[in-house]
């Protein structure tokens, strides 16, 4: 018969021994885990999960981060001026549909300080970038092109506006989907035009894997320079295709483009270190404020009016000086 005493005895003995049965189970598993095989990947397993972790840098089996990798989470802020026209104001929606990582906010005043309130707003909405419409005079818009909040920025006069709802042309593509941004080659002439197109292709371009971005091209945004002018077009590619179809890789010669829209012409002004001001790194010598041509036009119909005046006094000068000699039979039928 079992006592008392010899029952924890016998379990004291259990006790000792546990911790040595427990590391060997440990070691034993161990050397089963590094026997056993990687695993291969098969048609049950999530291949787009496993190629994101491996552009990330992560084991998809265990999910340990070997290597950090750069993600592009470029987010811009388009917002306007208050009284903006609603010419203006179709052009900045034509924009914001084009750009699927852009965020919208309210009018902001024209008056107020932009440098500190559009760095702030931009810091709240949690965004890179800024693309700032200002509408001056319900004539003149002006474009801001930031990186906040250290910069750089540029400013820009926008002429030659076409929204798409003015144009309807036939080219039509997704919304959502990423462009093709072309530059002309004038941009590499000029270090002020280099900064610039690095500065368009930050914010034009849409980051891959976005949320509200398809994952695929199919429009073309062209940025060409003529007359120290920055003209922006947007294309769509057209693939022509019968039935189930497909086109063979690297056939250009039979793709097209059709325009999509909206079209307007960039006339830069300045070139600010800062996020909406600081050192001017660049100022353009061919650039005539809006302001001054339309004085210069009243001075032209001016300049006619004065010659009407003129012309005037001169008659009459010219009618005082050479007075005709009465008549001898002017008042014959008068009698």
């Amino acid at each position: 018969m079992w006592t008392k005493k010899a029952e924890v005895k016998r379990m004291s003995k259990k006790r000792k021994a546990a911790p040595k049965e427990v590391a060997s189970e440990a070691v034993t598993t161990n050397a089963m885990e590094e026997q056993q095989p990687a695993r291969k990947r098969s048609l049950m397993t999530d291949l787009s999960k496993v190629q994101r972790h491996e552009e990330e840098g992560v084991d998809h089996q265990n999910g340990d981060a070997t290597i950090s990798s750069f993600r592009n989470k470029e987010k811009v802020l388009v917002l306007c001026s208050s009284r903006i026209t609603f010419r203006y104001r179709h052009l900045m929606m034509d924009i914001v549909g084009l750009l699927p990582h852009s965020k919208k906010d309210v009018k902001v005043q024209a008056k107020d300080n932009k440098s500190a309130t559009l760095n702030e707003l931009v810091d709240l909405k949690s965004c890179s970038s800024c693309l700032f419409f200002e509408c001056r005079k319900k004539r003149d818009l002006y474009m801001w092109v930031s990186k906040c909040p250290s910069g750089p920025s540029a400013k820009f006069l926008v002429n030659a506006v076409h929204t798409m709802a003015e144009l309807k042309l036939t080219g039509n593509h997704l919304k959502g989907s990423r462009p093709i941004l072309t530059f002309s080659a004038s941009f590499d002439m000029h270090p002020h035009f280099q900064l610039l197109k690095e500065l368009f292709t930050q914010v034009f371009c849409t980051p891959k894997d976005h949320r509200k971005s398809k994952p695929f091209f199919d429009h073309v945004l062209s940025f060409a320079i003529l007359d120290n002018h920055i003209w922006f077009r947007n294309y769509q590619i057209s693939v022509p295709h019968h039935g189930t179809e497909k086109l063979e890789r690297g056939a250009l010669d039979k793709m097209t483009l059709i325009e999509v829209g909206p079209r307007f012409c960039l006339n830069p002004i300045k070139i600010f270190s800062g996020s909406f001001g600081g050192q001017t790194l660049y100022e353009n010598p061919f650039y005539v404020s809006p302001n001054l041509v339309r004085s210069q036009e009243k001075r032209q119909k001016a300049g006619k009016y004065v010659k009407k005046v003129k012309a005037k006094q001169r008659r009459r000068t010219h009618v005082i000086s050479n007075l005709l000699e009465p008549d001898e039979l002017a008042d014959v039928w008068h009698e």
